[in-house]
């Protein structure tokens, strides 16, 4: 049986580098905090657990004093870095550049649409931590759409900045500023910033290629990944024969027969030990 991993599968780099600075500070103590999952990966997650790596809650980091807090790639509104500051909280900032970038301009667009009675929409999942982080930009006055039902909370005769939480999927993002475009009243003013981040929108494409090549495909994600929902979706659309999975054990015998090629892929937050894991799994089970 043929068996391959996708190798445009697995972290991106915001990703890793929050993993890395975890790593790193893991090496010098034996408990480090990190604000909410470090991943939408569960496994990984408790790799990372046993290494002392402990996940908090926003109730439990507003009790904390004297620490040290590691922040995710997901990135944080401004309160926590002002919390952290009156209580001698010292921040591992692992935000994803392409997120603090993202923050800045919606901060200024905030600002800049705050004089002239105008909106800033963000175009994400609701209480998806970097959506918090985004909206905190705004002191939490953004208009938060996740669909096209959700234009109806816009104003159409105020200006409008409309941005995107980096992960969301390109075509959902255009088709959300076209029906803005369409419904805005004449002569007011309607700025698109397409925000979603390329290394992961790009992946599309590749994951359509990659999936139409095998007879079966093992998608590997946590159940919490937006991301990891999104690109099985377009698994299972290009090649039918497509499984969700976070774990070997949910891998069913039954789903091989008749199989001679697999491929094995995965989201942005799913890591790559474990698809070699899976792989391994196909190997010890079929060879």
């Amino acid at each position: 049986m043929k068996v391959e991993i996708d190798k445009n599968s697995g972290f991106c780099f915001g990703v890793i580098n929050a993993i890395k600075a975890a790593e790193t500070e893991l090496q010098k103590t034996d408990k480090l905090n990190c604000l909410g999952d470090i991943v939408h990966n569960g496994k990984e997650v408790a790799r990372l657990e046993k290494l002392g790596l402990d996940s908090i809650s926003k109730e439990k980091y507003f009790t904390l004093k004297n620490c040290k807090v590691l922040i995710r790639a997901h990135g944080e509104p401004p309160e926590t870095y002002e919390y952290a500051k009156k209580n001698n909280i010292e921040l591992i900032d692992a935000t994803c550049p392409v997120v603090l970038t993202l923050q800045e301009k919606v901060k200024h667009s905030y600002e800049k649409r705050h004089k002239e009675n105008g909106q800033v929409v963000i175009f994400g999942k609701k209480g998806h931590a970097e959506i918090v982080g985004l909206n905190g930009q705004t002191k939490h006055n953004a208009i938060i759409v996740e669909n096209t039902n959700d234009i109806q909370k816009i104003d159409m005769t105020r200006p409008i900045s409309l941005y995107a939480q980096t992960t969301k999927p390109i075509d959902q993002f255009k088709e959300i500023a076209g029906v803005i475009t369409e419904k805005i009243k004449p002569n007011v003013d309607v700025e698109i910033k397409d925000t979603i981040c390329r290394q992961v929108s790009n992946r599309v494409p590749n994951l359509k290629q990659f999936v139409a090549r095998f007879d079966l495909i093992l998608f590997v994600a946590g159940k919490k990944s937006s991301n990891g929902q999104y690109l099985f979706s377009v698994s299972k659309k290009e090649n039918p024969n497509s499984h969700f999975i976070s774990k070997i054990e949910e891998i069913n015998k039954s789903w091989f027969k008749g199989v001679n090629t697999v491929g094995i892929c995965g989201a942005t937050s799913t890591p790559n030990w474990l698809m070699e894991q899976v792989k391994e799994w196909i190997s010890d089970n079929f060879d």
